[in-house]
Formats: C-alpha cells, structure tokens, sequence
C-alpha cells in the first residue's frame, strides 16, 4: 500500500496554525469598543495602538523571511506560535495604552510575521509544484475558517465573559492548537521525510510548468533576492498588495465599529462578520482552484475589482443593505490575493529565496495596513463616518487590478535550478 504522501500533512497543520493565528487576530475590531469604553480612549488612539502593531509586523517581514530562508519554517513558525500565544493571555491584564502597545503593537504583532502567510506559504511552496495554487490557497483558507468561527466566537465571549478574560481564552486556544502543529508536524523539505515535491516517485517531473493559458514564456529563477528586486514586475505584486493592506486592514478593524455606529448589535455584526470570513473561505477555495488552471494574474486583478465594487456598496447603498452585500462581495475576494499573490511569485522567481522576496511584499501590505488602520480612525473623529477613507480604499483597488493585470515576463538573470525546468514556466499564471 502507497504511503500517503506527507506533505499533506504541512499542509493540514499550516491550515490549523493560520485558522488559530490569523483567526484571533481577525477578530480584533470586536475589542475596539469595549476597550475605548473602559479606558475612554479616541478611536484615532486605539486605532493608533493597532496601527503601531501592523507597522512592527510590517517592517520585520523581510527579516522573518530571511530567517526562514536561513533556519527553515518550522524552528521559526514554533518560536512565533509560542510567544503570539503567551502574548496573548498577558493582553488579559492591559492597564494602559503604552502596556497595549509593547505586548500588541510590538511583541506580538512581530512574532505574527513568523506564524503567518509568509513563512506557511514559504514552506508549502517546497512541498507542491504542480499543486502549488492549489495547496497553498487550501492554508490559507485556514485564516478565513478561522476567521469564520473565531471572530463570531470572540463577539460571544466578551459578551459574556468581557475582553478581557478572551483575550485569555484565545491565547490558550493558540497554544493548544498551534504549537504542536508547528512543532510535531511541519518539516521544512520533503527530503526530510525521504519524499519528493507532490509526492510523485520522479523528482524530475516536479518542476513548476505553466498551462497553455499562461502569459509567461519563461521562468527566471534567480539565486539572489537582490535580482527580484531590480524587476518592474515585483514592484506591481508589491504595490498592488500595498492596496491590499490598506483595504483588508479597514475590513478586519474598522468593519465592526462601522456596524455598530449604524446601530447594528455587536450579535449582528459578528454574524455579518462571520458571513464575511465564511464567503472568504469560498473565495479562497475557488481562485486557488482556477489559479492552477488559467491565468493568475487575471485572477489577482479580478479580486481587486471585485473588492473595490465592496467598497462602492458599503458608501452607497443604505445602511443594512450595505452592510450584508459588502460582507458578501468583500467576503468573496478578501484573502484570495494573499494566496494568488505568493504562487505568482514562486512562479516568476523561484523558491530559493521565496520567503525574503515574499516578506519584502508583505513588509508592503502591513505598512498599507498600518497606515490604513491610523488614518481611518483619524477621518473618522474629524468627518463622523468612515466615508472618506472607504472611498479611498475603492479608488486605490482599481489602481491595483490594473497594475496586476499588467504584470509581464521579467527578465532575470537565469541561475541554476536544483531541479531541471521543462515545461513553461508555473502554472497558470
């Protein structure tokens, strides 16, 4: 009898981590309220206090990706889950602004980038070739399924426990979960368990190939992040999943407050929330379904039109209609450019320094989010309403479909490849 081959096993356990990690951290605009309640901040406060934890993250992503890069995922990804879990339980016993901002905004909000799309990604890029869209979209349905069940989860416990003691209860649910699938389960290679990528028995026949459908003629691998860095076409990923930081920031931040201040109940907009995460799953699911089958740049740029048509409901259709049709367009295209965003890149420029030029696009999205999650919160106390900054979030999502949609064939220095490259070029891009 076959053994079964053990990368799906990386895969489940990169799926559980991001559904404990990102879950918990999704559900972050459920605290936002209560929190400036009791301490009688601003949102601009509180919203800087968050702001300062996706800046941190943001600047530290490249590092985090080099140290994949170095050590491999699984001593870095075991390290992150640990302290996200003890920081965490120690958010329990907030007191103060500056408390909040040393254990979120720096703290925990750095060990997030080793726990995260980055490295999850990074390692299961080495796993699967020829299923590579497909296994990596699948983890990263994991921080929308978690997203789904924990941020309605989180709403129910402060209801009746208080934020605090969730806090504390999401800390021991990442520990629990997350920390022995890093440590048990993940391993960085498939050499490491006598396997080859995709588990098929010719190594040979693994290689990233692009379908007939593809807009690429060739694959430049290169041995140097630096060389990535010198192209056009890593400034467009880059810059179009800047956009995306800013608009995936407002939606996991500032979407609840935004119901509330329509006069929603926080059970309402737990559901609405929920529904959102849930049709993320779909989203997910679906493009990381089609990305191995036709062209993922279009896909990425489809995503991005599809959320700036969220935004556009969300000003002007009226309050409850807006609120349900955002949570389901938005749903639809929230995480897929996360996954879309990765297999390009692994497809364009290799594995070998994946996690560093991976990083140095998520260092882009985090500051987006980091800038977003400031700046709303900022409109918000000078205009009484989140308009100005949702009609930004649309203007900059057409800019970053169409700056996706534009990405061409890179010329890169070629280097040797550890495996020989027959077919096209990646799939489906």
């Amino acid at each position: 009898m076959n053994k079964i081959f053990y990368g799906w096993f990386v895969l489940v356990a990169g799926f559980f981590i991001l559904f404990v990690s990102a879950g918990a951290r999704n559900g972050l605009g459920f605290f936002v309220v209560p929190m400036t309640e009791e301490f009688e901040w601003s949102r601009k406060t509180i919203s800087m206090a968050f702001g300062i934890g996706w800046f941190a993250n943001a600047i530290t992503q490249p590092f985090i990706g080099r140290l994949h890069d170095r050590f491999g995922g699984r001593i870095v990804i075991s390290i992150s889950v640990l302290i996200i879990g003890i920081s965490s339980v120690l958010l329990t016993f907030t007191n103060s602004l500056w408390f909040l901002i040393i254990i979120y905004g720096i703290i925990m909000s750095i060990a997030s980038g080793g726990a995260s799309l980055v490295t999850i990604h990074a390692v299961l890029a080495r796993w699967f070739h020829r299923r590579r869209g497909m296994a990596i979209s699948l983890a990263t349905a994991g921080a929308s399924a978690g997203s789904l069940i924990i941020a309605p989860f989180t709403a129910y416990v402060i209801l009746l426990l208080g934020w605090r003691i969730t806090w504390g209860v999401l800390g021991a649910m990442i520990l629990a979960v997350g920390l022995p699938m890093a440590l048990m389960v993940i391993r960085n290679n498939p050499s490491e368990t006598g396997d080859s990528p995709d588990g098929d028995p010719h190594p040979e026949d693994n290689t990233p190939s692009l379908s007939s459908k593809s807009n690429f003629s060739g694959h430049s691998v290169s041995d140097s992040w630096t060389d990535a860095l010198r192209s056009p076409q890593i400034w467009q990923l880059t810059g179009a999943y800047f956009v995306c930081g800013i608009t995936t920031a407002i939606i996991s931040f500032h979407y609840v407050p935004f119901a509330l201040d329509q006069g929603f109940s926080i059970a309402t907009a737990g559901l609405a929330f929920g529904l959102m995460n849930g049709l993320n799953l779909v989203g997910v699911l679906s493009t990381g379904f089609l990305s191995d089958k036709m062209s993922r740049k279009s896909l990425l740029a489809s995503v991005y039109a599809v959320r700036a048509l969220a935004f556009v409901m969300l000003i002007l259709a009226p309050s409850i209609i807006g609120l349900w049709s955002f949570a389901i367009i938005a749903g639809l295209s929230w995480a897929a450019s996360a996954h879309l965003t990765s297999s390009i890149t692994a497809d364009i420029y290799g594995l070998k320094t994946m996690g560093t030029i991976v990083g140095f696009a998520t260092l882009a999205h985090q500051m987006g989010g980091a800038i977003s999650i400031y700046l709303a919160g900022l409109l918000y106390d000078i205009y009484g309403s989140y308009d100005v900054p949702f009609f930004i979030s649309a203007t900059l999502l057409i800019a970053a479909s169409v700056a996706s949609y534009l990405i061409t064939n890179p010329k890169l220095p070629k280097q040797p490849y550890t495996q020989p490259v027959k077919a096209k070029l990646g799939t489906g891009m």
